[in-house]
């Protein structure tokens, strides 16, 4: 009888973690790696929700209406946004402001640590400079924290 209450126990613990309601939020870092220090660079959060949906459409062969949703209702306007420096100054590469930026989101992530939020995913992303003429460039990372709500 022991036996079987133990089990009982064990599978309810394990019951309530996969019925816990999970939320997520992303964090932005948006690093210029513009040559001459010309860029912005900024870690970025809304600080307000969007439901996805009010902003979908369903599309058929039958139905094939375009989306017209408003560009201007999808926008964030209560955001958070700290100041990182730029990769790039006029001097070339700047180390000093690679690890400046590095210190800046390692307190952002021990912020969200300390809330409740458990980093889950990371996602990394660069358009580089593509030659003579084009002068632009950004390093992009997406930080996906989720927690039990």
């Amino acid at each position: 009888m022991n036996k079987i209450l133990f089990a009982f126990s064990i599978a309810a613990l394990f019951s309530l973690d996969t019925m816990a309601q999970v939320e997520y939020k992303v964090i932005t870092s948006v690093e210029s790696i513009v040559p001459g220090g010309l860029g912005r660079s900024r870690i970025v959060s809304a600080d307000e929700d969007r439901d996805y949906k009010d902003f979908t459409t369903g599309q058929t062969k039958e139905d094939n209406t375009r989306n017209k949703s408003k560009r201007s209702d999808i926008r964030v306007k209560d955001f958070e946004e700290t100041k990182l420096l730029n990769f790039y100054n006029l001097g070339g590469i700047r180390f000093q402001n690679i690890v400046a930026n590095d210190a800046l989101i390692s307190s952002k992530i021990n912020t969200m640590v300390s809330e409740g939020w458990e980093l889950a995913f990371v996602s990394s992303a660069v358009e580089s400079d593509a030659g003579k003429n084009d002068g632009n460039g950004i390093f992009i990372t997406r930080y996906i924290f989720k927690r039990n709500k």
